[in-house]
């Protein structure tokens, strides 16, 4: 069973806005002639890295809740130029909407159980097309 990440996606105002910034930085590294894959680096390298690589995400948490995910396609142990060790997180570029949940802001990455992942919304499509902030609004006033 796969195991996956949760992390905050700091400076996105939505799931458009990381689009946007996927795309971007997409586009400038094929512009530069380097491979063009994205890559989050992080801090701490994850242990349990088999179980992440075998169909695991790493969801993203935009303005409060668990909002979207990408698939986990390599983690890449490193140390940068002042010794520390870091870590990429190499990700599929497609993002995937999933039902939101709520959750409370966290420093660094937690891993998150398969059995506690929020499920995507590509069933749910009317609701997938609303804009984040309207449908966060109408699910706090229980409409959705």
């Amino acid at each position: 069973m796969p195991l996956h990440l949760l992390k905050l996606c700091v400076g996105a105002e939505s799931i458009e806005d990381l689009e946007a910034w996927i795309a971007d930085s997409l586009a400038g590294k094929a512009a530069r002639g380097q491979v063009a894959e994205q890559v989050h680096t992080t801090r701490m390298v994850p242990t349990r890295t088999a179980e992440l690589l075998d169909g695991g995400s790493l969801y993203w948490v935009v303005k409060g809740e668990v909002a979207c995910r990408q698939a986990l396609i390599g983690i890449r142990p490193f140390v940068d130029g002042d010794g520390i060790r870091r870590c990429h997180l190499v990700l599929d570029p497609i993002v995937h909407r999933v039902e939101p949940r709520p959750n409370r802001p966290f420093q660094g990455w937690r891993y998150l159980a398969a059995k506690d992942a929020p499920a995507d919304l590509a069933a749910m499509a009317a609701a997938s097309a609303l804009p984040d902030e309207l449908r966060r609004q109408l699910r706090s006033l229980g409409l959705l």
